[in-house]
């Protein structure tokens, strides 16, 4: 089997080669053999997984839960583990859609309320949003205390 430069590795699963360094430093890559000149080479295997784990970020899935889809299939693992792993993300991103929808749902019915001229006192907009809580994470009284030290 052929192998192949970090830079032509990382060209063709479509990452960078800081991206190749961190994922063998992770150990979701494994080490690479290296040349007497101390350059690192890489089996088309080795592309392979590049891509696999660059597309397995794309679909949202977590380092973490990408080192275990890794593992499972390393190791011959089952197929019910694999989906289940697919059924969080799903189930993740049905929450995160709901969430994004109720979002702009709110700022939808703000923007009809706006007739979009005059001046900016009295915007239905900018009132709502000062208004509205859109479930958004509050500070803690330690990070309350903390920031209000910052600004005196």
């Amino acid at each position: 089997m052929s192998k192949t430069t970090i830079g032509n590795a990382a060209k063709a699963a479509g990452v960078s080669i800081d991206t190749v360094r961190y994922y063998e430093h992770e150990g979701l890559l494994s080490r690479a053999q290296r040349t007497a000149s101390g350059y690192r080479l890489y089996s088309e295997a080795d592309v392979t997984r590049l891509r696999f784990i660059r597309q397995a970020k794309a679909l949202g899935f977590t380092l973490e839960d990408i080192a275990e889809l890794l593992r499972l299939q390393d190791g011959g693992g089952p197929r019910a583990k694999v989906r289940a792993k697919a059924r969080e993300r799903i189930e993740d991103l049905d929450r995160k859609i709901r969430e994004l929808s109720a979002i702009r749902d709110a700022l939808v019915a703000l923007e009809a309320q706006c007739c979009g001229s005059g001046p900016v006192a009295g915007c239905p907009i900018i009132e709502g949003v000062q208004a509205v809580s859109l479930a958004m994470p509050t500070e803690s009284s330690h990070e309350r205390n903390t920031s209000s030290r910052t600004r005196r």
